[in-house]
């Protein structure tokens, strides 16, 4: 009466008493209707301050509904406590305005035990004075009140159950299609797993099998180069001992000449000779013969050097195609290897896609495979 005496007003030519509406909010703490988020503050206030928040909560819920209650009939106001109210304070703004507005309100403590006390002597008053006939009819209209109010609630309770066993039944059917589709990229994903894994067993096998023939090669084109290195050693030796043998034969030819001419001059007939036309004959003739023999082995020497020469150059031709050989195989090998890498990126890449997509979570894009480096020559 004091705090909204209008609205009491109203509520008293209506026939609209506090229990009708308010006894549900006292029993239940406020959370038969209201949302929690609402009610988590009201259960602070009530640790807090006391019982004494529950009154405070109580008038300003009336007090912001003010307008709307007092336009409203019998049926009206019922209808706004029961459906209305609860949600406009769905919102979490919502409800700290009104634990706001609830703190704000001040209601002595004193003052309410004297409105109990008034309000028991008033009922027991009304009590003895009241014609027995009108408090069973007064009786009556409230049990039929209540009545319509719990069918009413009885309807809400069973729209809302069908409601929710249809969304229930649709989120079932939702989910169960999910896991079908789920189980069936599980398969998938475990039957892409074996073969992945059986790939890279092959590659595997097949980067082993590379290795083996490349440490053939590799032994054979070092056996080729200690080889060509002992021939070229032994080709450097021959031309040695071939020079030095020459130089040997031309100094035992120089000294065999020098003898022959000491005797041809000590002897008298020979010399007379060859002061005449026949000593320079037979000298011309001594030194073509020498000069044959001379060219004989020359070329002797010469031909055997340049057989040396094309072994030599051939030997040098087989290391040279070796170690292009060696090279191109090095190369084959990195390219093999930046294929196995980037076989098992995108595995690991497709594997960790396809899990995510299992678990419900919103794949990443798959990281791009690593280029092979540009082939050099």
């Amino acid at each position: 009466i004091e705090q909204l005496p209008d609205l009491h007003n109203h509520f008293s030519d209506l026939n609209l008493e506090a229990h009708m509406y308010a006894s549900q909010w006292f029993l239940t703490l406020f959370t038969a209707k209201f949302p929690l988020c609402m009610v988590f503050h009201i259960i602070d206030l009530l640790l807090s301050e006391g019982l004494n928040i529950i009154f405070h909560v109580a008038l300003a819920l009336l007090k912001t509904s003010k307008e709307d209650l007092l336009q409203a009939d019998f049926e009206g106001a019922l209808k706004f406590f029961r459906v209305q109210l609860p949600k406009r304070y769905r919102a979490e703004e919502n409800a700290r305005r009104l634990m706001e507005q609830a703190c704000n309100i001040k209601v002595p403590t004193k003052k309410l035990k004297k409105y109990e006390k008034e309000y028991q002597t008033m009922r027991e008053s009304q009590l003895q004075q009241e014609d027995p006939m009108d408090r069973y009819k007064r009786e009556n209209r409230r049990l039929q009140e209540a009545s319509m109010r719990l069918e009413q609630e009885n309807d809400d309770l069973a729209h809302e159950l069908v409601t929710s066993k249809i969304a229930l039944r649709n989120d079932l059917d939702q989910a169960e299609d999910k896991a079908d589709v789920l189980n069936k990229e599980l398969l998938l994903t475990k039957q892409r797993l074996v073969e992945t894994e059986e790939e890279k067993r092959k590659q595997e096998e097949e980067t082993a099998q590379l290795k083996e023939v490349f440490r053939k090669q590799l032994e054979k084109a070092e056996y080729e180069i200690k080889k060509t290195t002992a021939i070229i050693a032994e080709y450097k030796q021959i031309c040695s001992q071939l020079s030095t043998r020459l130089e040997k034969q031309q100094a035992a030819s120089k000294e065999e000449l020098e003898v022959v001419k000491g005797k041809m001059m000590a002897c008298k007939h020979c010399s007379d000779i060859f002061s005449k036309e026949g000593a320079l004959k037979a000298a011309a003739v001594s030194r073509e013969d020498q000069g044959i023999e001379s060219d004989d082995e020359k070329d002797s020497l010469k031909k055997q050097l340049r057989e040396m020469e094309l072994e030599l150059a051939q030997t040098k031709l087989q290391l040279v195609e070796a170690k292009c050989k060696i090279q191109e195989l090095e190369h084959q090998r990195g390219a093999l290897m930046n294929e196995i890498q980037a076989a098992k990126n995108s595995w690991f890449s497709k594997t960790l896609n396809s899990i995510k997509t299992a678990t419900g979570t919103q794949p990443l894009q798959p990281p791009q495979a690593t280029q092979p480096p540009k082939e050099s020559t």
